[in-house]
């Protein structure tokens, strides 16, 4: 099913034994176009620290209760690599946490998570973990620096809301603005992003439009902008899309269509 990802933003997590905070962002890879992590917020559980969960730790979230399961414990959580968030994660923090996890390395192989189509099939090659892990507690991302050449390409998904939404025009072979990034969808079992919000911002014509990633030509981080591949005049005559309504399949291959673009597999 696709979802909405500030649907899950601030649901509060469940561990196998007790509350451990609030979701608080995502990161994404930003080339596959696959959410990797969701960042926790532990509050004053842990003094407000921030840890990553995988989407292989988490079940399906209890969306009329707004809380996210989480299979782990509050001691794997405590002991799991913190994140540092003024360091980009980098692949060597990422082998620290799958080996603290017992994850295999979801960059080995074809699919979006490596051998498997889905995250939770991560979990299946190893028995679930209940006691504390024994890798060395406290590990920072200091202490798996980034190596050269080492660019995973994890990026916020708090980060990229709110940037400017560029493509090319037909009618003055310029560059046109669009609108700005409201909010991401996602595929709430392969975790593949599927598609952006655009908001148009033209009153009194304002809408909302869905943008397919595979109509993304660039991120650019620094001038905090999301760069298309297709026409500006394009994703003006998109249909409009209802935050209030299911994203479900019609809307999706109409979306498709419109774009020119064959729906993803996954």
């Amino acid at each position: 099913m696709l979802r909405s990802l500030a649907e899950p933003e601030g649901y509060r997590l469940e561990a196998l034994d007790g509350d451990i905070g609030h979701c608080h962002d995502f990161l994404f890879d930003d080339e596959l176009w696959t959410l990797r992590y969701m960042v926790a917020d532990t509050g004053g559980w842990l003094s407000g620290r921030k840890v990553l969960i995988s989407p292989a730790q988490l079940e399906a979230p209890d969306w009329e209760r707004q809380r996210m399961p989480v299979t782990l414990t509050k001691t794997q959580i405590e002991q799991s690599p913190p994140l540092d968030v003024d360091a980009p994660v980098s692949r060597r923090y990422e082998q620290l946490y799958n080996e603290f996890h017992s994850l295999p390395s979801y960059w080995l192989g074809s699919g979006l998570w490596g051998d498997f189509p889905i995250p939770t099939s991560l979990t299946t090659m190893q028995e679930a973990r209940i006691e504390p892990a024994t890798a060395t507690s406290g590990a920072t991302i200091e202490d798996a620096d980034l190596e050269e050449g080492d660019d995973v390409h994890l990026r916020s998904v708090r980060e990229v809301t709110g940037y400017r939404v560029v493509a090319p025009s037909t009618v003055d072979s310029g560059i046109d603005k669009v609108g700005r990034v409201v909010d991401l969808i996602v595929n709430d079992s392969s975790w593949a992003l599927r598609a952006f919000i655009i908001d148009t911002s033209r009153l009194p014509f304002s809408k909302k439009v869905l943008l397919p990633v595979d109509a993304i030509a660039e991120i650019d981080w620094v001038s905090r902008q999301v760069v298309a591949d297709v026409s500006a005049e394009r994703i003006e005559e998109a249909p409009p899309f209802d935050p209030s309504e299911a994203v479900n399949e019609r809307l999706e291959t109409v979306l498709y269509d419109v774009y020119g673009r064959p729906r993803p597999a996954f």
